[in-house]
């Protein structure tokens, strides 16, 4: 199949309407925590409060959000506002006295618990770009940058951050590299830095070099430090939405440089080889772990069916269509973007559901904790719409 441009301008109406009008009424502006600022996210099915913690990286993600909706949407100024209450609760509560940025806190801030990554930094720096962006705040861009500076830091200077694994079996993740990929795309494309470029290209040639596989077909989620698969279970674990999230960063550089044919190779690739060790055939929807030599995966979640990747292939499949034209793609997006409205979405409340099981069922209800906000489907929305809107005008 392929889409006419009439079904892209129908697409491009859905997304719009999904993310106007479902998805960011669904959060905002109930979720803005008027007394102690930043956002009450962790939500039930109808919106109601089942927890007032708060997770530090989807502070920053949902001021991303508000943020880049001002910027690239509309000038609201609920939005603007919205932003800044993120904004002002992470520079106020979620920093420890060594510079890391606490994970989990309070609803007043007070620490609840730090982690070994540096993921709440990363989105941070996303946070407050796109807010000195919007805002023009000069604090807010020089933070920016300061973090950026801190997470190349953290992701190229062994044991400054606690490892995960020991000496005995070291390995490294792809998540790394993609996760700075796509920090260092979003501060390039709001205020600018001038290290962007030259750390993409090492996160792209560290992702091609060590975690893609030709001869296996296949994107490692972590490999040996010299690139070799570690044949035991945590090594073989595949997470195939992950990489395909992956894919659609290398195709949106691709798109920024000019459509750079190597890159859009890349992406691509990725994106082939992950689909077809994700898609479930039988019920549909993308698996969430697999092993690259399909033996037994040790995570009892391991054939649920979670929002986000789903989230990450709606983004990559139209992307790769839009860049390509290679009606394969069509098909795809097609695919899983009809599974994941029909499973995922609540038609009566608003937003999705975060958690099936493998034959689609809801396995419960919450659409807000610690690893769900209002993120990862915005996102996706706000691409395609975004993405669209450009594809037609041109």
């Amino acid at each position: 199949m392929s889409y006419t441009a009439q079904d892209l301008q129908s697409l491009r109406r859905f997304y719009s309407n999904k993310l106007l009008n479902d998805t960011i009424p669904f959060w905002f502006p109930r979720s803005i925590d008027t007394e102690y600022g930043g956002y009450l996210l962790m939500r039930d099915q109808d919106g109601s409060l089942i927890d007032d913690d708060k997770a530090v990286w989807i502070q920053g993600r949902a001021a991303w959000l508000l943020s880049t909706l001002y910027n690239t949407v509309e000038q609201k100024q609920e939005w603007l506002d919205g932003a800044k209450s993120g904004i002002d609760f992470l520079n106020k509560y979620c920093f420890d006295t060594d510079g890391q940025m606490f994970f989990h806190v309070t609803r007043d801030g007070q620490p609840i618990r730090k982690r070994r990554y540096f993921f709440s930094e990363t989105f941070a720096v996303i946070a407050n770009a796109a807010y000195a962006k919007a805002s023009g705040d000069e604090e807010a861009a020089a933070k920016a940058r300061y973090l950026f500076g801190k997470c190349i830091e953290y992701a190229t200077t062994p044991g400054l951050l606690p490892a995960k694994f020991t000496g005995t079996r070291p390995m490294k993740g792809i998540g790394v590299p993609m996760i700075m990929m796509n920090t260092a795309q979003q501060l390039r494309e709001t205020i600018g830095d001038p290290r962007c470029d030259e750390w993409i290209d090492k996160w792209i040639a560290e992702i091609e070099q060590f975690f893609v596989k030709d001869d296996i077909q296949c994107v490692m989620e972590q490999v040996a430090p010299d690139g070799n698969i570690v044949d035991h279970i945590d090594g073989r674990t595949l997470n195939p939405g992950h990489a395909i999230e992956g894919a659609w960063f290398i195709l949106h550089e691709a798109k920024y440089r000019n459509n750079d044919p190597r890159l859009i190779k890349l992406g691509c690739k990725m994106l082939d080889y992950m689909w077809e060790r994700g898609w479930d055939k039988e019920h549909g929807g993308i698996l969430y772990f697999r092993d690259v030599y399909n033996k037994p995966v040790q995570e009892y979640w391991q054939d649920m069916k979670f929002w986000w990747p789903h989230n990450e292939v709606i983004i990559a499949t139209l992307l790769a269509y839009t860049i390509t034209g290679d009606k394969k793609y069509a098909k795809w997006h097609k695919m899983v973007n009809d599974y994941s409205y029909q499973h995922f979405h609540d038609p009566k409340n608003g937003e999705w559901f975060g958690y099936l099981h493998r034959d689609g069922s809801i396995a419960q209800t919450a659409k807000g904790n610690l690893y769900k906000g209002p993120f990862h489907l915005p996102r996706q929305e706000w691409y395609c719409l975004s993405l669209l809107n450009e594809f037609l005008k041109a």
